[in-house]
């Protein structure tokens, strides 16, 4: 897998203290990306699924893991496959582009707590929230609802 970085201690790319992985590659190319540089899908670097679980089981104080990037829906069989060699105890939270209408019935949707979707939208910022433009969701995967924050 693909990937621009990690970082092991985030507070806010979802509840609680999140292990945060930057896939990299995207299409969006949204103006005003925080991320940019993770358009490429050549950049970054390659790490196996296993090697990231591994590293993400070392960190016991997280809350859960928090996927992000670029799109990680780029590379849905990788992060399939990481997802699956996590602990169960940790909660899943996915950063995507692509509404969520479109993703919903992807494998990688399902194994979601969270999903933040849509487009970044620089005329619709907003601070302090978990997303970055008020035309994005949180859909609660796991109860079957959506929510805006």
């Amino acid at each position: 897998m693909r990937i621009a970085g990690t970082l092991s201690c985030s507070l806010v790319n979802g509840y609680g203290v999140r292990y945060v992985i930057f896939c990299q590659g995207c299409l969006h190319h949204c103006v005003g990306c925080q991320n940019p540089e993770t358009w490429d899908f050549n950049g970054g670097e390659e790490i196996t699924p296993e090697e990231l679980a591994e590293d993400i089981k070392k960190h016991k104080h997280i809350d859960g893991v928090t996927l992000s990037g670029g799109d990680p829906f780029y590379q849905q069989e990788e992060c399939v496959s990481l997802l699956n060699l996590l602990p169960e105890h940790l909660d899943i939270w996915i950063y995507t582009g692509f509404k969520y209408e479109e993703i919903k019935d992807t494998q990688l949707a399902q194994m979601a707590d969270y999903i933040v979707d849509g487009k970044f939208e620089q005329d619709k910022i907003v601070v302090g929230k978990m997303y970055g433009s008020s035309n994005q969701r949180i859909i609660d995967i796991k109860n079957g609802g959506l929510y805006y924050e």
